[in-house]
């Protein structure tokens, strides 16, 4: 039986992908097998002018200009499916005939599911070197086609699963001795080649690595031990004839064997028959939910990094010229969709990057819009997350992470070339956390910069009068994850990424945080047994949203009840304490609804949507890799049946520890540092070197009082903004003869510098910088020390002693009391 849900029911998540009859389209030439012709070498439309008849409708004319125009080209569809192979859905002699045949072959009511996509998917004749980022593509261009539908009322198709019998289940011990006499040799005497790190080009997985320990862990997720013929690496061998050796057949059933044999040396975990469980799930049992049910119509660029391996990241949106992005340095893919970046990144070229200026200057407004997951909140810099720029102090926009706040640099009318000043989330705020979050940073003309975290507004208002985006460089390139300049990297993994040429409202913002984020299932696990004979429903499931959170854990979410029988009501019947089964066991960590205590009543539940259980989520560690894992889940109590559930003794506590102390003093933040130095120096902080010299390094300086997280480039920057107070003082005659009173600047350094001028630097700088004995501070005797053995080191001279060197000994002087701890602890 088959039953639609509303997307809005189940947490306003994305449309899921139902059933749909496998048609085909016949490749050219009319051989339906013709996908293994070599792909065009080109990924932007050749010029195809059309010059048949009018289109007859605005829907064709929609039609031909989101869909024909971009796949009539010789180097696309049109090669084969504009006069002679059918079907004609890029007919170039009649429009009107080709969105009559292209009508046959899409579904507008979810274009994913469409047959055209399904097939380029497949394989058949992608333009890109990517299958997944060619059906990405396509399936935007047919969501553009039918964009009057957005804000339609998406629906699920639930269908039945198989009915699995929870299994017995291997599991991999920690020693890989097993491992290294069985299937290791086969994989490193053929797969090296290229599934090993020391490859002339290495590919993931590296289960042929000379390491056997990163071979084995590498190798686990490939491998079924249950059922061995049904691996991975042996699946790849004998069904996709993948770097066979010899005969494919063979090689399966050789490493077939030889996983058998693997799997006879490994323990078997025993199910425990007296648990109330449901029946048994994996992930290629659950629906795919399509990330449908998103406001993306105005997106200019799209990642969701699909591909999952290679060095590019397709652009997706369908808006031409692509901006494909090439991974460098330290990146990972993840599983479920996502790239981890450890101070790698991923840039596009300056011509592409081009589209970027040009559809967003045209509007005036934009938004950046991805889901991301910093790996530390100490990150500095700011850390560059998603920048369009040329270096340090040149950009059109940067989104980036300055410790716990997420900043927003722009380059407009009323802001500098760095796109100074920055807006930032407040610090009281902590908008920023290591974990995965929605974030929106979007500018218009009526509301300037905004910046969004999980569909709330965490920025205070812009600063900085809104102006037009005239001033933006077509010269800069689009980089996630560092600098174009390579020196401002970012530590975390973004799932995904959009660029708006329009500033998102906060009803789309929320529509587009409540559609989630990676590629997510439905997993219905049946409970039909577990209810009295008498009432019993033929098709009773309890429902979860499941994704790979990452390449080491699943996330389960929004659990809900439902029936797919419509004529069953379920009768007051109780639930109590619901546990997440993987691979014939519970288990021991994750179980966020153990805790779960609700009844199935007819006044919660609806046939259509069933009854919510929680709005909870947990993350459960991947065990033997999403190919192969099985799950299950387990109850307290489900209706009249109980588990009872010895849970294990509490252990002994812990002797008390004595907390870690915590720092009594702090740190001056940015504002509080610029203004210290104008207060000590007389300088104001509207001095044209002044004010240029903290604009570049304002980003680089303490944001936070707490001391512990004060960095060595921030006191760089510190030692920069003294350095040039400093300068500013001892070049105007009135300020420096104010500051240093009696002193000759006019005097060859070893002549000015004498005893008595000496201690006159040394006393002003005292009497300017520590005016009073404080407790957390160094002795007066200390410093003054300190500076008189600096001014010993600076005033030795080789040859003629000028007197330009006595401004620069005071000016070195000053600027090491100015930055020193003496200024900057509070």
């Amino acid at each position: 039986m088959l039953r639609s849900l509303s997307i809005d029911a189940l947490s306003g998540i994305g449309c899921c992908v139902g059933l749909a009859i496998l048609l085909s389209l016949g490749g050219c030439g009319g051989n339906s097998g013709a996908d293994t012709q070599t792909r065009p070498d080109t990924t932007v439309p050749q010029n195809n002018q059309y010059t048949g008849p009018a289109p007859a409708t605005d829907d064709v004319q929609r039609f031909k200009l989101f869909v024909w125009d971009n796949l009539a080209p010789s180097n696309r569809c049109g090669q084969c499916h504009s006069e002679t192979q059918a079907p004609l859905f890029v007919a170039r002699a009649d429009i009107n005939q080709a969105y009559s045949e292209a009508n046959a072959v899409t579904n507008l009511d979810n274009p994913s599911d469409s047959i055209l996509v399904r097939k380029v998917a497949g394989g058949h004749n992608c333009w890109l070197d990517s299958d997944a980022a060619c059906a990405d593509t396509l399936s935007r261009y047919l969501e553009a086609w039918a964009s009057e539908s957005v804000g339609k009322e998406a629906v699920i198709e639930l269908t039945p699963p198989p009915v699995l019998e929870i299994g017995s289940a291997k599991q991999f011990s920690d020693s890989n001795q097993g491992f290294a006499e069985t299937v290791y040799p086969i994989l490193q005497n053929f797969c090296a080649q290229c599934h090993s790190r020391s490859a002339a080009i290495p590919q993931a997985p590296f289960f042929a690595d000379p390491d056997i320990d990163i071979a084995y862990s590498e190798a686990q997720a490939k491998i079924d031990l249950t059922t061995p013929d049904n691996s991975r690496v042996v699946i790849r061998l004998r069904d996709e004839f993948h770097n066979c050796w010899s005969e494919c057949e063979q090689n399966a059933a050789q490493l077939t064997a030889a996983i058998s044999d693997l799997s006879e040396t490994l323990p078997e975990i025993t199910f425990d028959q007296t648990l109330l469980t449901s029946k048994a799930l994996t992930l290629e049992h659950g629906i795919l939910a399509s990330s449908g049910g998103r406001y993306q119509e105005n997106a200019v660029a799209l990642y969701e990094f699909k591909t999952g391996e290679g060095t590019t990241v397709f652009d997706t949106s369908g808006v031409e010229p692509a901006l494909n992005l090439t991974l460098s340095g330290d990146t990972e893919w993840v599983a479920g969709w996502g790239i981890t970046l450890n101070g790698g990144k991923a840039q596009g070229s300056t011509l592409s990057s081009r589209k970027l200026q040009n559809s967003i200057t045209a509007t005036g407004e934009y938004s950046i819009e991805t889901w991301l997951a910093s790996a530390t909140t100490t990150q500095e810099g700011p850390a560059r997350i998603v920048s369009y720029s040329a270096g340090l102090n040149a950009r059109n926009f940067t989104l980036g992470q300055l410790q716990q706040n997420y900043t927003f640099s722009l380059r407009h009318a009323n802001t500098d070339a760095n796109g100074a000043p920055a807006l930032t989330t407040p610090d009281a705020s902590t908008a920023l956390q290591a974990t995965l979050q929605h974030v929106v940073a979007t500018y218009s003309p009526a509301y300037g910069r905004r910046i969004y975290v999980n569909g709330e507004l965490v920025s205070d208002p812009d600063a900085a009068i809104p102006g037009n985006l005239n001033d933006w460089d077509n010269t800069y390139a689009f980089v996630l994850g560092n600098e174009v300049s390579g020196n401002r990297p970012w530590q975390g993994t973004i799932r995904m990424l959009a660029i708006h040429n329009r500033a998102l409202t906060p009803e789309q913002i929320n529509t587009n945080f409540d559609a989630g984020v990676g590629q997510q299932f439905y997993l219905l696990f049946n409970s039909s047994h577990l209810h009295q004979e008498s009432t019993q429903p033929s098709e009773s499931y309890i429902v979860f949203k499941v994704s790979q959170f990452d390449n080491f854990s699943y996330l389960f979410s929004s659990p809900f009840f439902i029936s797919l029988d419509p004529d069953f009501i379920p009768e007051n019947i109780q639930l109590s304490g619901l546990r997440i089964g993987i691979n014939g066991r519970e288990q021991t960590v994750g179980q966020a609804f153990a805790n779960l205590n609700v009844t199935l009543s007819p006044g919660e539940y609806s046939t259509e949507r069933g009854q919510t259980l929680s709005s909870l989520g947990t993350i459960i560690p991947v065990d033997r890799g999403a190919e192969v894992d099985e799950f299950f889940i387990t109850f307290d109590r489900y209706g009249d049946q109980q588990y009872v559930r010895l849970e294990p003794p509490a252990p002994p506590s812990d002797a008390p520890q004595t907390p870690t102390p915590k720092a009594t003093i702090g740190i001056r933040t940015s504002n509080d540092i610029n203004h210290s130095l104008a207060t000590i120096t007389g300088v104001p902080t509207t001095h044209p070197a002044v004010a240029a010299t903290f604009s570049t390094v304002q980003e680089q300086l303490p944001a936070q009082e707490n001391i512990d997280g004060f960095l060595s480039s921030q006191q760089m920057a510190i030692t920069q903004l003294a350095i040039a107070y400093c300068d500013a003082l001892v070049e105007d005659s009135d300020l420096r003869t104010r500051f240093f009173p009696g002193f000759d600047f006019n005097q060859a350094v070893d002549v000015a510098l004498d005893e008595r001028g000496r201690t006159t630097v040394v006393n002003s700088l005292l009497e300017k910088v520590m005016p009073g004995e404080l407790q957390s501070q160094p002795s007066t005797v200390d410093v003054q020390n300190e500076l008189h053995d600096l001014l010993d080191r600076l005033i030795k001279c080789p040859g003629n002693c000028s007197t330009e060197r006595t401004r620069t000994v005071v000016k070195s002087t000053c600027a090491a009391m100015l930055g020193s701890a003496v200024m900057l602890i509070q």
